[in-house]
Order: structure tokens, then sequence, then C-alpha cells
């Protein structure tokens, strides 16, 4: 999952899963494409998992781990390109300043965030090496919340999602943070259903 190891939904899910069906494991991975690529392949050799989870801009790295259920929670697909365009706005201090405070990294121990100007003119590659990861029969399923705040910026398009994947998701009444009672009612079941 993107976010961090102090994320909520993996929080949630370790209380609300028996550790005899589900073991969750979360990972902060470095925000420059290839550099947490090349981690999250070394934690799937590692780890051996049965099902991938993405949650926002994690959702663009899930798509790359390749063989496996994906299961998304509010699944950035318009992130990459919009941080690919804003590559030229992080050339200047004013400009890095104001995707920090566009885009502020929550406390804890999350992603940093890094607005350079070469991390993000990755994010076009990344996009395309996650689009041609998509496995035509692949099971691939997502959770929208219709208040989600990053659906006017195209960040979180359900559209995007649907020329991929089809109808594969379901909307929940909540913002872009899955609530505690949709996790509980929603993705633990899916998640049990994908296992």
């Amino acid at each position: 999952m993107g976010g961090g190891a102090d994320s909520r939904i993996p929080a949630l899910l370790n209380t609300l899963l028996d550790p005899s069906e589900a073991r969750v494991v979360v990972r902060t991975y470095d925000f420059d494409p290839p550099v947490g690529y090349a981690q999250l392949q070394a934690w799937r050799e590692e780890l051996k998992p049965s099902l991938v989870i993405g949650e926002s801009l994690g959702a663009i790295q899930a798509l790359r781990i390749e063989g496996l259920p994906h299961l998304f929670v509010s699944p950035s697909l318009g992130a990459p390109m919009i941080l690919h365009r804003y590559a030229p706005v992080a050339l200047f201090a004013l400009g890095r300043w104001y995707l920090h405070h566009r885009y502020p990294a929550r406390e804890g121990d999350r992603q940093e965030m890094k607005f350079r100007y070469h991390v993000l003119r990755r994010y076009r590659e990344h996009w395309e090496a996650a689009l041609a990861a998509i496995d035509p029969k692949g099971k691939y399923y997502a959770f929208f919340g219709t208040q989600d705040h990053f659906m006017r910026s195209g960040v979180v398009s359900i559209g995007l999602w649907e020329k991929y994947f089809g109808k594969t998701y379901t909307l929940y009444e909540g913002t872009h943070y899955m609530e505690e009672e949709y996790v509980e009612s929603l993705l633990v079941p899916k998640i049990r259903e994908m296992l």
C-alpha cells in the first residue's frame, strides 16, 4: 500500500483479519518510481504475497507487481501523468515549495514525497510500465469514495479505471481515506473473497 507503515487502513486490517487467514505487511517505499519498484520487487521475493493492495498513489506501484490478484482503495491512476506535468515546476525552489504545500506529507512513518524534477519526470515511464503489466486475465478490483476530493483534479478517476478494468469497482459514501466502517464492511470481505 502507499502511504506508509502507520497508514490507518493496514492498522485496521491487522485488527479485523485473523492472523490465521491473512498476514498484513506494509512497507514504506521510495517516492522515486524506479527505486520504489526495486524495493517492492525485493519485498515480493521475501514475502511471497497472495494478494497486493494498493492505496492512492500506491496503486501504480501495485499494478507493476505481476502474477497476483490486486485490490485497490482510491487508486490514483491519474497521478503519474499529473506528477510528470509538474516536473518543470519542480525546477524552481518556489515550485517545489508549492508542490510540498499542495501535497503535504502526513506525520509519522510516511513515504517522503520528493518533488524534484528528475523524480517527477520518471512518472510517465512508471505509468507506461504499470499499464504494460496489466494482465487481461488478472483479478483487479477497486473501491472509490463518492466524496473523494482528488476526483476534482483527475488524480482519482473512475472513468480511467473503467477504461482499463471495466466496472470492477464499488462506490462507498466516503472520502479518499476509506473510513473504518467501509474497511470493515467492504474491504475485509473483498480481501477474504480474493485470497
